[in-house]
């Protein structure tokens, strides 16, 4: 295209912030091939800085100056050498199909190489005018083996965060390696209303623009393969092109189709004016000339090629100190990253679709060592069988408990290990019986038997405290206040048995206040029909609705009295649910929020008023009665200090159930009875007032 340096400078001043192309408007109509706000989005991120404005600026012009001189002197010129840049893969999800496999990333490393290097399939159907200007870039790009501190590595990384859904600088700054080191490349569930976007180097050549540099990308136009497809692969060659200092084939703008584009420029000479294509019109001639609509740079679907003189505009942006893309390529950056040998083993992991099953069920355990592995030797205790040397074996768990899982790989020559303890929880395909109560009285630690917990980033966790309950002495505490935006924390039953059951109704206690009025964290109920391998969601909470219950506190929040606990019916669990392996979660998400408490949690039956109490002896029931493996008490608080024992028929205590502030009003609490033997028990209540004992059977 012939050079208008007048127009390009004018775009380039505020530094193009440019978006990908993928398939036809018409095949993905849901996604934006470009934001129309690109451009000012560098005036969003500067805070219109007019110094670091004109750093861009400057930035430009020295780039442009070296790479006219670049061109002129190797335009036409066969060889070069070949540049190898390191590259890593940050996948951001929120365990969605944005969670790409590794073979995606694999494949899209694929095509990129393919584009970059004239290997494509289709290069030589490309329009006979533009047969001869198809340009062997010469750029190959490697996933890293070693991370910036010399670590083994995939160059794959993996976050868990809802900010995925967001895909912008917040959702960066997430995770990034060096960008004079690496290709950062993020995939994300959005890409900020594109299917990609990236910075041109003059945008962020300065240091406090480090951070905006790198690749962002939705899943689903990454590669060939998994949520992508063939028409959706070259995305990434695009972005890759305006990485290093490639415009649209109209010029600046991202917007294609539009007249005034004919007056626009790339910079660079063997790309024809047009208008720009979001279509595949081969013969389209928009500008008085054909257009090049199979070029890399188009958002036409059928893309297949570089021009020479795209080739050379980005090997004078290798070359170029800008945004540092000349250290990539350096063989010191390449043994630092582990790019130039065939890596050997360095390390055995390996990943489930989940670690908690019900006894009779499958398991499938996909191996993700690295680097070329050849043999596998898997210890699996408590499975059938309980040894494998497939790559990706599938086994059956009959017995309920909690079992380790051991890998060896190997390369030919040497082998590495993992073994990691209680990685399997086999839960009993038949539940415990109902009711079923759960006070976290007596609970020292999560996860146990009944409750698994799932906490992904590690910033907060669920633990029993001692220092806040509705009833008794103790509740479960999700540490919001310690966490971050966009955490999402599980606390997951066991299985129950509603097998017989009707009428099922899942009751809590709960207390959580706010940092600020702004805060809108999330608590959902799911319950599950299958053990957990399907949930469905029965309740949803906000902050700024009905989950708050003691407004802002700013500091650490514990509650301080029932006033700041509130209760919570979930009824809408239909026959459907009514299994022997019926399971609840409560899923918690971070908005700035504090802590959460619950307590006092019941399935099956409705809360049971003084009415109901009084039909027992001295207002107390003990149900089911008898009972086996669990009993739950149903006693009236009276607001003050309350001991609770169960005693054996010679008055003899064998175990101590409370001993503190029981709060006014009816409660159910629950009886841990295993270990005892079969007969008859009694449950002793005592105040400084009266004494009240009811009897029960344990069979």
């Amino acid at each position: 295209m012939k050079m208008n340096t007048k127009n390009y400078r004018m775009a380039l001043a505020v530094g193009l912030l440019a978006c990908a192309p993928g398939a036809s408007m018409a095949q993905q109509a849901d996604v934006l091939l470009c934001n129309t706000h690109d451009q000012e989005r560098i005036v969003e991120l500067t805070g219109n800085d007019p110094l670091k404005l004109a750093q861009i600026a400057e930035a430009d012009d020295e780039l442009e100056l070296l790479t006219a001189e670049y061109v002129a002197d190797n335009y036409g010129r066969a060889g070069g050498g070949q540049y190898v840049i390191p590259v890593v893969f940050h996948i951001i999800h929120n365990n969605g199909p944005e969670n790409i496999s590794n073979e995606q990333v694999i494949d899209a490393v694929r095509v990129l190489n393919d584009d970059f290097n004239k290997l494509n399939a289709d290069w030589d159907n490309v329009n006979a005018a533009f047969l001869g200007l198809v340009a062997d870039v010469g750029v190959q790009f490697r996933l890293a083996t070693k991370d910036p501190f010399g670590n083994c590595t995939n160059g794959i990384t993996r976050t868990v965060s809802t900010l995925t859904y967001q895909g912008d600088q917040d959702m960066k700054d997430l995770v990034q390696w060096p960008r004079n080191k690496y290709l950062n490349v993020w995939v994300a569930a959005s890409a900020d209303g594109a299917a990609g976007y990236t910075f041109r180097p003059n945008a962020v050549s300065q240091s406090w623009a480090a951070s905006w540099d790198g690749i962002v990308l939705l899943h689903n136009y990454t590669g060939s393969i998994g949520t992508s497809a063939p028409s959706r692969s070259r995305t990434l060659t695009h972005e890759v092109g305006h990485w290093i200092n490639l415009a649209h084939t109209w010029g600046n703008s991202n917007e294609p189709g539009l007249t005034s584009n004919c007056n626009g420029d790339d910079n660079v000479s063997d790309t024809p004016n047009t208008i720009g294509w979001t279509s595949c019109s081969l013969n389209g001639s928009t500008c008085g000339s054909l257009d090049n609509v199979e070029n890399y740079m188009e958002y036409s679907y059928c893309s297949k090629m570089f021009t020479e003189g795209q080739k050379q505009r980005m090997l004078a942006a290798l070359n170029s100190g800008t945004a540092q893309r000349n250290q990539l390529w350096q063989p010191s950056n390449l043994a630092a990253t582990g790019v130039l040998d065939d890596p050997v083993v360095c390390q055995a992991a390996f990943s489930t679709p989940t670690q908690v099953v019900c006894a009779g069920d499958s398991v499938r355990f996909f191996d993700e060592s690295f680097h070329g592995i050849v043999s596998w030797d898997w210890d699996l205790t408590g499975a059938s069988p309980a040894t494998s040397s497939s790559e990706d074996p599938v086994v059956v768990y009959d017995t309920p408990g909690l079992y380790p899982v051991g890998l060896t790989v190997g390369d030919g020559n040497n082998t590495v290990s993992t073994q990691q303890s209680d990685y399997i929880l086999v839960l009993p395909s038949m539940g415990q019986s109902t009711p079923y109560s759960e006070g976290f009285e007596g609970v020292t630690t999560l996860p146990n038997n009944d409750w698994y917990t799932l906490d992904a980033t590690g910033n907060a966790a669920w633990e029993p405290v001692g220092t806040a309950s509705f009833s008794g002495n103790s509740s479960v505490r999700l540490d919001n206040y310690f966490g971050s935006d966009g955490d999402v924390d599980e606390l997951i039953s066991t299985t129950v048995d509603l097998s017989n059951a009707t009428d099922v109704t899942l009751s809590f206690r709960w207390s959580f206040a706010q940092r600020n009025s702004s805060n809108d964290d999330v608590l959902q109920v799911y319950v599950s029909a299958d053990c957990g391998a399907t949930w469905s969601l029965r309740k949803n909470m906000r902050a700024s609705t009905t989950l708050t219950t003691a407004g802002v506190q700013p500091g650490f929040f514990t509650p301080s009295s029932a006033s700041q606990w509130e209760y919570m019916e979930v009824t809408s669990i239909s026959s459907f649910f009514h299994v022997p392996n019926f399971r609840f979660k409560f899923v918690f998400e971070n908005d700035g929020g504090n802590n959460l408490y619950i307590d006092d949690i019941n399935l099956n039956g409705t809360p049971v008023g003084v009415e109901d109490l009084q039909a027992g002896s001295d207002g107390l029931k003990v149900v089911p009665d008898p009972a086996r493996d669990r009993a739950e008490l149903w006693v009236e608080g009276t607001g003050e200090r309350t001991s609770i024992q169960v005693l054996d028929p010679l008055g003899r205590v064998v175990r101590s159930v409370l001993d503190g502030m029981l709060m006014e009003g009816p409660h159910k609490i629950s009886l841990r009875v295993d270990g005892l033997r079969s007969g008859m028990y009694l449950v002793q209540v005592t105040t400084a007032d009266e004494r009240r004992v009811v009897r029960f059977t344990l069979e």
